[in-house]
């Protein structure tokens, strides 16, 4: 590959969200798509898929839970095409409400693949991401429930301009501490790990477009979060199509976008904070 070739990379993009989003991308995005997966097989037969239907995607094989998978396809960014033109981290989970795993586990499990793990993405991947890059942070409406239902004082900090990454991250922690010692919501904290950890992507995607604006002004690179909306199985409010339409529209804003910029996006529309 040269390294004049434009590509995109979507994280767990198997299926769900960000197989649709990989599929519209394909048919859209001018350049490669690289359909990223934790499991091989798997990854491989979301592609086969989406090449019957005539489109071309590539495939490499990523866990967003190993920092040395993040760094694999980095280096296979760097060495194919000198860099990344547009990263949609999607990769997440969410438990099922009726799901019999303590609610500890799942807070510390949730927490470490949707804000840790994405924070990771980033911090290896944003530095190959070449000027006028987009960035997409797939997280949810349920990150601004989680923080309303937070008390008083966490929703001063999480709303707070001058909140550092660090800081964020060591709210995250005391979040699964909390919830370990059985003290979460004496704490302000809601019941929602998911909640939590999308308002952490919510949160994070502020900070780092502002080291952005910081360290790479003139790079002009866009870096926002997003709701697709409520696309998960049958009971889904959206379709699948309907749920690409925000996160596609911040991953192909043109070249000489200046906004939205560290926003919060829903139906293409900024959130208020």
């Amino acid at each position: 590959m040269s390294s004049c070739t434009r590509v995109a990379l979507v994280t767990g993009a198997n299926k769900g969200i960000g197989f649709a989003i990989t599929r519209e991308l394909c048919r859209r995005f001018p350049g490669d798509v690289v359909l990223t997966a934790r499991d091989q097989a798997r990854g491989r037969a979301a592609v086969q898929q989406l090449q019957a239907e005539g489109l071309s995607p590539r495939f490499h094989q990523l866990d967003v839970d190993d920092l040395q998978s993040i760094r694999a396809v980095r280096d296979f960014l760097r060495k194919e095409y000198g860099g990344l033109n547009v990263l949609v981290n999607n990769a997440g989970i969410a438990f099922e409400t009726e799901d019999p795993m303590p609610f500890d586990i799942q807070a510390e499990m949730t927490l470490k693949t949707n804000f840790f793990a994405t924070r990771n993405v980033c911090t290896e991947l944003l530095p190959i991401v070449k000027p006028h890059g987009r960035v997409v942070n797939i997280s949810s409406s349920q990150g601004f429930r989680a923080l309303e239902d937070c008390g008083e004082a966490l929703q001063e900090r999480f709303r707070c301009n001058t909140l550092t990454e660090g800081d964020l991250v060591d709210l995250m922690k005391k979040f699964v501490e909390d919830v370990k010692n059985e003290v979460h919501e004496r704490e302000g904290w809601p019941d929602s790990a998911y909640g939590v950890s999308k308002l952490g992507v919510t949160v994070l995607s502020r900070i780092i477009a502002r080291q952005l604006d910081e360290k790479r002004k003139a790079d002009r690179i866009l870096l926002n979060a997003c709701c697709p909306g409520d696309t998960a199985g049958d009971q889904g409010s959206r379709s699948l199509e309907q749920g690409v339409e925000t996160p596609v529209y911040l991953a192909l804003l043109p070249p000489d976008a200046t906004e939205p910029h560290g926003q919060f996006v829903c139906d293409k529309v900024v959130q208020n904070w």
